[in-house]
């Protein structure tokens, strides 16, 4: 996983009034926590962009007023109508112990489904898993070459070395959906087919003939 750098101001003073002085003024309020580590900064907010607005996951290198941490953005909340960055939690990295992460999807490769019409559905972004930070990548790539029309990749069907995927099993990652006008045609043909002939019943045997008497022998 590759790296990028942020520098921080450490901030004194908290709560609303704080906070929304410092949106003003274009910084966005911040946390690092870890076991023993609890500071609370400010980042100007056109550092985020090589950070949150990227398709790959990064560690981050935290210059805070010199004091250097190595860390992962763990939360960011957004203005629900503006989207711009209100608040960003950091996770402080030990590097013996685990974290949980989201980490991005890439699906690679074209599907036989697509190929033959159908529409590729991503389902899922991302991925939770759990690991040392020095065994994540960027991503996780799943290969969909060989996902037919109407079938689905699921959570179950991907392993990541050294990582421990934390969504549920059976949720789908992505699906090749029919088209409706595929969809109408199948059902056309299947309407359309003739149904097979019922099967005629078997003529009823006909009885023999009788057969005639014999005369009386002349005695």
């Amino acid at each position: 996983m590759k790296s990028i750098e942020i520098k921080g101001i450490k901030r004194e003073n908290f709560g609303k009034s704080a906070n929304t002085q410092l949106r003003l003024s274009g910084f966005v309020p911040c946390e690092l926590y870890g076991k023993d580590t609890n500071v609370h900064f400010s980042v100007f907010f056109s550092d985020f962009k090589g950070l949150v607005y990227t398709p790959d996951a990064h560690s981050v290198n935290l210059d805070i007023d010199g004091a250097k941490y190595s860390a992962m953005l763990q939360e960011v909340q957004y203005h629900p109508l503006s989207d711009d960055i209100r608040h960003a939690d950091f996770l402080l990295i030990e590097e013996d112990k685990p974290v949980k992460v989201k980490l991005p999807i890439h699906l690679t490769g074209v599907s036989a489904g697509v190929k033959e019409g159908g529409k590729m559905i991503k389902k899922l972004r991302s991925l939770k898993v759990k690991g040392l930070v020095k065994d994540m990548p960027e991503a996780i790539n799943v290969d969909v070459t060989e996902m037919g029309m109407g079938q689905s990749v699921k959570v179950k069907d991907v392993l990541v070395e050294k990582l421990e995927i934390l969504n549920a099993p059976a949720s789908p990652i992505a699906t090749v959906e029919v088209p409706r006008s595929m969809k109408g045609a199948t059902e056309e043909a299947a309407a359309g087919a003739k149904p097979a002939a019922p099967a005629k019943a078997a003529a009823p045997a006909k009885a023999a003939a009788p057969a005639a008497a014999k005369p009386a022998a002349k005695k």
